[in-house]
C-alpha cells in the first residue's frame, strides 16, 4: 500500500524548499524582528548545495533565539561569491570564511588527511579549529531553531564551564574507533554542540591516526562522541532539542511544540525542514 502522506510530504518538502531557493534574493532581505542581544558566537559549516538550507537557519536562529555576538559560516570551498554576498546580506553579525583559512594550522596530520578525502573530515577539521573563549555555539545548516529557543539563549548566558550535546536517535558510529561498549551508549550527535571551554581532542584522535584504514562518515561523530564523554560534556533536554527521526513516514512533524528549542532535520527527514519553514509559526 502506498504511504501517501509520506510521499505528499515528500514532494510538499522539494516544493518548498525549489520556492525557498528561487526567492532568496528576496528572503535576505527581510526584515528579521528581533532585538535581544545573545553573548555568544555561532559557527556552521556548509557549502553551496545547502544555501538555501544555511539561509532558513540562519533566520530561524536570529528570529528565536537572538542577535549573536558573530555567526561565522565556514564554506567548505565551494560557495560562490554571489552565496557569499547573500548570507551577509541576512543580517550584519554574519562572515563567511573560507574553511581552509579558518583552520588552524596546527591540528594533527590524521584530521588533514580526512579533510582532503571527505566532508565529514572537513567538519572535523573545522570542530577542531573554533576558538572557545566564551559560549560557542556549532550548528549544521540542517538546523531549525523554535519559540522554545530562550532556553538556549539562557544557557549560553549561564556561568557554568560544561560543554552541551544533542543526544543522538540511533548509533551512527565507525565501530573501528570503538573500544569499549560504553563508548557507544547514548550516542552524541555532533551536529549541535554549545561549548563553554575548549575540548582535549588528543586522545580521540590518536585514534583516527592508529586507523589502518581510511576513515569514514562516521569516523567525524565517532571523535566527537568520544571527546565530548570524555570532556564530561551534558546532555541538552531531548524533548526540547530534538533528534528524532521516528515521524519519518508520517505527514506531519511530530516533535516540533511551542515548547522547542530546535530540531536537527537529518537527510531521513529533510523534507520535513522545509515543511516547517513554510507551516510552523
Amino acid at each position: 500500500m502506498v504511504n501517501i502522506g509520506y510521499h505528499t510530504a515528500k514532494i510538499q518538502g522539494n516544493f518548498f524548499r525549489s520556492i525557498y531557493k528561487s526567492s532568496l534574493a528576496n528572503i535576505v532581505s527581510f526584515p528579521i524582528a528581533q532585538e535581544r542581544q545573545v553573548p555568544i558566537k555561532v559557527y556552521s559549516l556548509s557549502c553551496e548545495r545547502d544555501l538555501p538550507e544555511q539561509v532558513a537557519s540562519l533566520r530561524s536562529f536570529l528570529r528565536h533565539v537572538g542577535i549573536p555576538k558573530a555567526f561565522t559560516i565556514m564554506s567548505d570551498g565551494s560557495y560562490t561569491e554571489k552565496s557569499i554576498k547573500l548570507l551577509r546580506l541576512v543580517h550584519p553579525c554574519v562572515d563567511v570564511q573560507l574553511l581552509t583559512k579558518f583552520q588552524r594550522d596546527d591540528l594533527p596530520p590524521s584530521v588533514y588527511a580526512y579533510a582532503s578525502q571527505q566532508a565529514m573530515g572537513k567538519k572535523l577539521a573545522a570542530l577542531m579549529s573554533i576558538p572557545i573563549d566564551e559560549a560557542t555555539l556549532y550548528t549544521d545548516s540542517d538546523i531549525l531553531f523554535f519559540q522554545g529557543a530562550s532556553d538556549l539563549a539562557n544557557l549560553a548566558a549561564s556561568e557554568d564551564m560544561h560543554t552541551y550535546y544533542l543526544p543522538d536517535c540511533k548509533n551512527s558510529l565507525d565501530k573501528r574507533l570503538i573500544y569499549e561498549d560504553i563508548e557507544q551508549q547514548e550516542p552524541i550527535n555532533a551536529g549541535f554542540i554549545l561549548f563553554k571551554k575548549s575540548l582535549d581532542w588528543n586522545e580521540s584522535v590518536q585514534r583516527l591516526t592508529s586507523l589502518q584504514e581510511p576513515p569514514n562518515y562516521f569516523s567525524e561523530q565517532t571523535i566527537v562522541n568520544l571527546t565530548i564523554k570524555r570532556n564530561h560534556g551534558l546532555a541538552l533536554a531531548s524533548e526540547k532539542y530534538i533528534m528524532n527521526v521516528d515521524d519519518q513516514f508520517v505527514y506531519p512533524d511530530k516533535f516540533v511544540t511551542k515548547q522547542t528549542a530546535m530540531r536537527h532535520y537529518v537527510s531521513d527527514i529533510r523534507h520535513k525542514f522545509w515543511q516547517s519553514v513554510f507551516l510552523k509559526p
